[in-house]
């Protein structure tokens, strides 16, 4: 650079800075947002070149007042965005390294607990995050040091944001990858996740956890039963992404205790018939009315059980171990909930085409009626049971010796 061409951006710092000391909250808003404007996407050297090899003055300047602000959300998303700028640049390490000394990581995941932040600002403190764990792994520890994953996971279940959300998904996603020391952390924070009030939550974290099973290797027992429980939700995607994750665990140590449970959920106890899930209460206001959750639960286990059985013979001889046929007919018979009595129709269909002795003890426990009225269209034998044939399919004692 010429030297009159330092010397104006000197005379241009020195303006900024008297202008950001001296000025109240509007004119420093005017100044972050012209800095946002002028430096995006700008490199380390570029951003030196443009302050006089003193960008780090300013820098300094905007976490002072972010760690004096945050609480009271003055300016929160201009500063932030401010930092993404200077977090992001190519060749910017100093820069991140000056963010750290100050305290910065500890600052931005407060940002995230405050209970009257806006969801622009929690997202954009995200961002900032995101910056941080791209430089490496030794930053990535860094953000799970300060507690970083338990205020991301919490910020995720408590946002109604999505982009928030996804941010917040994204982010833990990244802190899992690449990250042994902490790997196994997020993984549970993720599990934590599931029983969450939040359907998108719930999505997301299933989500996520097909991604991070496989980089933490063993898959923890505690994830079962959250697992099985978003089957009862009312929201198909929650639903659609469970089911990908059990298909998942199926190669896991885990297997033999979701199969249980699957079976299990075919046959509901009365005392649970009678429960109202904590998570229905959000809807409450909505008037809704339809199966129990219950129901749903057991429709979504025949489906996914036929879902295992289509995908493998071998997991389909484990379940045959445990009462799965007599289950099957059980839910073909709960006559308060057709999509109960088709899914368990369409999954016992499969397991008497791939084993005679199953064809057999089905004819054997229907009897000749039903079990042609079965065999003709397992699909639709629901609307053509009557009070009699839905008994016989309750009260059912099918059972295969071993």
């Amino acid at each position: 650079m010429s030297s009159s061409g330092h010397s104006a951006s000197v005379s241009k710092l020195m303006q900024l800075l008297q202008e950001w000391d001296s000025g109240p909250k509007s004119v420093r808003r005017k100044l972050l947002q012209d800095f946002i404007a002028q430096n995006h996407n700008k490199t380390a050297p570029e951003l030196d070149a443009e302050f006089a090899d003193a960008a780090s003055l300013f820098l300094a300047r905007i976490m002072a007042w972010l760690r004096l602000t945050y609480m009271i959300g003055t300016c929160v998303f201009e500063q932030l965005q401010a930092l993404e700028i200077f977090l992001s640049a190519s060749s910017g390490h100093k820069f991140l390294a000056e963010f750290l000394e100050v305290g910065g990581v500890l600052t931005v995941i407060e940002i995230l607990g405050v209970k009257q932040a806006r969801e622009a600002d929690k997202a954009e403190a995200l961002q900032v995050l995101i910056c941080i764990a791209n430089a490496g792994r030794k930053y990535k520890e860094l953000i799970c040091e300060s507690y970083g994953i338990r205020a991301i996971a919490e910020c995720l279940a408590r946002s109604r944001s999505e982009v928030t959300q996804e941010r917040a998904r994204y982010l833990l996603q990244m802190l899992a990858e690449g990250n042994a020391k902490f790997q196994v952390q997020v993984y549970k924070g993720l599990i934590a996740l599931l029983p969450c009030s939040s359907p998108k939550a719930q999505q997301m974290a299933a989500q996520t956890l097909k991604v991070v099973q496989p980089i933490v290797g063993t898959a923890h027992m505690n994830i079962v039963d959250p697992l099985l429980n978003l089957l009862k939700t009312l929201h198909p995607e929650v639903q659609f992404e469970a089911v990908e994750l059990i298909q998942l665990l199926m190669d896991y140590e885990v297997q033999s205790l979701i199969l249980n449970g699957l079976v299990k959920l075919l046959r509901p106890a009365k005392e649970d018939l009678d429960d109202r899930p904590d998570f229905l209460e959000d809807f409450m206001n909505e008037n809704i009315s339809g199966p129990l959750p219950f129901y749903l639960q057991q429709a979504a286990a025949a489906k996914t059980i036929g879902i295992l059985v289509n995908r493998s013979l071998l997991i389909a001889e484990e379940l045959l171990q445990l009462p799965v046929i007599s289950n099957l007919m059980f839910a073909m018979g709960n006559v308060d909930h057709a999509d109960s009595q088709r899914q368990a129709s369409i999954t016992l269909e499969q397991f008497c085409q791939n084993f005679p002795i199953v064809e057999e003890l089905v004819h054997e426990a229907m009897g000749d009626a039903l079990y042609e009225l079965f065999m003709s269209d397992s699909e639709a034998l629901y609307t053509k049971l009557n009070a009699i044939q839905a008994d016989i399919l309750v009260s059912n004692k099918a059972s295969i010796q071993s």
